[in-house]
């Protein structure tokens, strides 16, 4: 990254431009544009997610008043608003949701793994969604409830990485359940997710794709023991069973043998009660694996703590979804910078720090480095007191 460059301008140049020319390409995106192109549109949305802009007439006043550094930010023209809302509003997302999905790919490769995932012979996915919250008289086309409108994000966080593999934005009132008929089941991969997806037609796909799923037991299933396993009470396994199961609906929709899991956590004493189609892992891995979808819990607080994907630029659904993966890009942004220059601050620190100094020409590194940011540096012992007496 060069010096004399704007700290925004290094920041978006780890974006794939490359991909995102031919994302554009593949959906006319720049057809018949004379004014603002797809590349300064994304710039101005990740300018507003990295400096907390709320609204799309604060993020076109503050280009506004930068003046000619502008294009030492990257843009190539001056921003309007109704140019930009005209742009959220028409222009394919899916140009934005392909650069979000090969950023993905990219990152998953670049990060270091989990060590106590290490061991498993393949990835590991916790499957949950969240909801977003929407004005019903902007966004009548997202009804959640009679006074309520809302988005979900169905998402498929990378359990080693910690950065989400798929993401999938409908409204708030569609099940949870259909994020797996979205997914592409992956040979060997381990799938976590709590009870709210438990529908046996679609488990049994992912058994029959080759691949593992870890979820929780329903109270009222009906099953027959087939075989007691070797338990570990020290560790917390209660019970270990093969089992098959006798509903008149389920023993037709899985009719292969399944593992139920009972397991105490000996730090909280919860009692929980796991189904996997794995028969060959420990029972302790099992549940080491279902800890760990709490990650992406985690993520979803975070994301609605630090991304600004709560208040909305646009009132259509396409508006929505380029915005939600904008956001994303931003994130996957600081990741990415985060890992190559090694910076010892958390995510969130990097963006509240280039919140402040995102027009700043000096090198990213020096920028992070605990000297440059410390407060009075060496001479803090001659700073006199307010009320030394």
């Amino acid at each position: 990254m060069n010096q004399g460059r704007t700290l925004f301008a290094q920041v978006t140049e780890l974006l794939p431009r490359r991909v995102f020319e031919d994302a554009v390409a593949r959906y006319r995106g720049n057809h018949r544009v004379h004014s603002l192109s797809c590349m300064d549109q994304l710039l101005c949305m990740i300018f507003a997610q990295l400096t907390g802009r709320t609204s799309l007439r604060e993020t076109v006043t503050c280009l506004a008043s930068l003046g000619s550094r502008r294009y030492h930010m990257g843009f190539r023209s001056l921003i309007a608003r109704s140019t930009l809302a005209e742009a959220n509003e028409r222009r394919d997302f899916r140009i934005f949701e392909s650069t979000a999905m090969a950023m993905i790919a990219s990152v998953r490769i670049e990060l270091p793994r989990d060590p106590q995932l290490m061991h498993l012979d393949g990835d590991a996915f916790a499957i949950d969604s969240t909801t977003i919250d929407l004005c019903l008289n902007l966004f009548p086309w997202a009804t959640f409830r009679r006074r309520k409108a809302g988005i979900k994000a169905h998402t498929m966080l990378d359990l080693n990485t910690e950065v989400p593999a798929f993401l999938h934005i409908s409204q708030a009132k569609r099940h949870d359940i259909v994020m797996l008929d979205l997914i592409t089941p992956q040979a060997g991969a381990y799938y976590v997710m709590d009870k709210g997806y438990v529908d046996f037609v679609r488990l049994y796909r992912l058994h029959t794709a080759g691949a593992f799923f870890v979820t929780r037991a329903k109270a009222n299933m009906d099953f027959g023991v087939r075989k007691c396993l070797e338990s570990d009470p020290a560790a917390g396994v209660r019970a270990d069973r093969l089992i098959r199961l006798r509903g008149v609906k389920s023993r037709d929709h899985y009719p292969d043998t399944l593992r139920l899991i009972r397991y105490e956590d000996p730090q909280t004493c919860k009692r929980l009660v796991f189904l996997t189609n794995n028969q060959t892992q420990a029972a302790t891995t099992v549940a080491m694996l279902y800890r760990k979808r709490w990650r992406i819990e985690l993520f979803f607080k975070w994301v609605k703590q630090h991304l600004h994907i709560k208040a909305f630029f646009g009132t259509s659904p396409n508006a929505v979804k380029i915005q939600m993966w904008i956001a994303v890009i931003t994130y996957l942004l600081v990741v990415r910078l985060k890992h190559r220059l090694s910076l010892p601050q958390e995510v969130n620190e990097i963006l509240q720090i280039l919140s402040l100094a995102i027009l700043e020409k000096t090198p990213i590194i020096e920028l992070f480095c605990s000297e440059s940011h410390g407060i009075g540096g060496g001479d803090v012992h001659k700073q006199r007191l307010l009320f030394d007496l």
